[in-house]
């Protein structure tokens, strides 16, 4: 039984709860047969947020995180939000999203930690089906020689930007295979690709996520769950920030389409790759960076 689902018979349903969250989304009023003479009637009195697709992203109160979340919850989708410090800025994307209609929570929590990231993805798993994961947590250090780069600076961007990852798909992937079925997007960089002198740190760990896409999207495939990855160029975010306007007028320059990207169209890329559009693409890594790396 379901809130505002009312069957015929007590017998066992003939069909998954996926059929079923497909059956709530029918018209109100409209009674729909199933096997053996069961009878499904729907009623108009189901909350609109049922029924949804849910994601979990984290990295989500800013940038490109940001913009996903706004993409996912344009599309229909509820949405659980992962924040480390910008409370402010996730509660007010929450509550933004939520008065669009869809259902949004913001989680506090550290990906870098394993425990916290598990009890972040538990938390979304709570909201109903775990039918995405985004991992979109990313931290740069500034510019600078791997001879400068300390210990504990590079154990802070492994921390986040792989680790991460790492500790995020653990936690979630007991979820989608028990249902059979699910989708994880990772975001990389274009350095991920190609290395970028003094972003070693950066570089390398990008590069691990890349690789972790590539082998989970196997290992999970026959679990009929997809694994890709968006590998972003220059985009107009705050870890930009520091740059000025003249250098990302130089950056964009450098691109062949001859301009920086903006952040809603790497989160486009990460909703085509966590949703159906894509069905038939896993291990994948799509570059969202204007041609940069051809």
């Amino acid at each position: 039984r379901h809130p505002g689902l009312v069957i015929s018979s007590e017998q066992s349903l003939p069909v998954g709860h996926h059929d079923i969250l497909s059956l709530i989304r029918q018209k109100p009023g409209e009674i729909l047969r199933g096997q053996d003479d069961v009878f499904f009637l729907i009623e108009d009195d189901i909350p609109a947020s049922i029924g949804r697709d849910n994601v979990r992203l984290d990295g989500a109160s800013r940038g490109i995180g940001a913009a996903a979340a706004r993409v996912f919850a344009s599309e229909g989708w509820n949405v659980a939000l992962n924040y480390c410090r910008s409370r402010d800025q996730a509660l007010s994307l929450a509550a933004e999203l939520s008065a669009g209609g869809v259902e949004a929570v913001a989680l506090e929590g550290d990906v870098s930690d394993p425990d916290q990231a598990s009890a972040l993805v538990e938390a979304a798993a709570s909201m109903g089906s775990l039918d995405a994961l985004v991992c979109c947590a990313g931290i740069a250090l500034p510019q600078q020689l791997l001879t400068d780069t300390t210990d504990q600076q590079w154990r802070q961007v492994m921390g986040v930007d792989l680790d991460g990852v790492f500790y995020t798909m653990r936690a979630a992937c007991p979820h989608m295979v028990r249902r059979q079925r699910g989708s994880i997007v990772t975001v990389s960089s274009m350095w991920g690709i190609t290395g970028g002198s003094c972003e070693a740190a950066y570089s390398a760990a990008k590069a691990g996520v890349i690789g972790l896409t590539k082998a989970m999207a196997k290992e999970l495939g026959p679990s009929h769950i997809r694994v890709n990855c968006v590998a972003p160029g220059v985009i107009d975010t705050e870890m930009n920030a520091h740059l000025s306007r003249a250098d990302m007028d130089a950056l964009g320059e450098e691109t062949p389409l001859g301009r920086i990207g903006r952040a809603e169209e790497a989160a486009r890329a990460i909703f085509y790759l966590a949703s159906d559009q894509s069905a038939f693409v896993t291990g994948q890594v799509l570059p969202v960076d204007g041609g940069m790396v051809i």
